[in-house]
């Protein structure tokens, strides 16, 4: 049967590599590398890099296919990711039966941790479900929530008290309850601007693991503006960004 390892690369820095990661490259017969275009061609390089430095025990090659873009979610944002995964699902599936051989080892190199807001295991049990024939195995990664933690010198939770991870669209809801310590990925729009931003820190950080890496921290409303003036400068220097950050309430501490 044919067999797919999602590795997770870690972070942004090849040093951020698991053993485990690194002897999961070296069973693989052949990668699968999504293209997101010219303007995110540095993480496309990044897992070009990481086979070249780290597979020392095979010959392999390379896949690369271009990566639609989403539709504009609206007011439907489950269904337009629904079709986005469905066209993704797609290009896995002619990589999976056409790339592959019998008893083959595919690999699909994912950016952080597969488990933390990356759509590939879905895709990948999306076909399976279909009835295509093949085995995954996960390896895990350093995730840039672990990074942004390390660089800040912080534990991400407070004494005794959950940590909650969500999205810039779902943080006004859920930073308004009783949770203390929000993760917050996958935010375009900047969505700490929306939180009332008294007796609250923030640690942000973007390019988390690259030499492009910025790190900003302190009470929201003293930094705020800074973090979204250099943002806007990161983005339009690079053509892309990645950052997450935590945001803890500090009334009664």
């Amino acid at each position: 049967m044919r067999k797919i390892l999602v590795i997770g690369i870690g972070a942004g820095d090849p040093d951020f590599m698991t053993v485990q990661a690194i002897n999961a490259l070296n069973r693989v017969d052949v990668f699968f590398i999504p293209d997101k275009g010219e303007e995110k061609a540095a993480l496309r390089h990044l897992r070009n890099s990481i086979c070249d430095r780290f597979i020392r025990e095979r010959s392999y090659r390379t896949v690369e296919a271009p990566i639609p873009a989403r539709r504009a979610a609206g007011d439907d944002y489950r269904g337009a990711v629904h079709d986005w995964h469905e066209e993704i699902s797609h290009l896995y599936e002619r990589f999976i039966m056409e790339e592959l051989d019998d008893g083959q080892c595919g690999g699909a190199l994912v950016w952080g941790d597969p488990a933390i807001y990356d759509s590939t295991l879905r895709i990948l049990d999306r076909l399976q479900r279909k009835g295509r024939a093949f085995d995954v195995e996960i390896i895990p990664g350093i995730s840039a929530v672990q990074v942004l933690a390390a660089r800040h010198r912080i534990a991400l939770n407070t004494v005794g008290r959950p940590v909650l991870i969500t999205t810039g669209r779902k943080l006004t809801a859920d930073f308004s309850g009783d949770a203390d310590s929000v993760i917050v990925m996958l935010d375009g729009e900047q969505a700490f601007k929306r939180v009332r931003a008294e007796g609250v820190d923030i640690y942000w950080g973007a390019y988390l693991g690259t030499p492009d890496e910025i790190l900003v921290a302190g009470k929201l409303s003293e930094v705020g503006g800074e973090i979204e003036r250099i943002r806007s400068e990161a983005r339009e220097k690079h053509g892309w960004i990645m950052d997450t950050y935590l945001l803890r309430k500090t009334d009664g501490d």
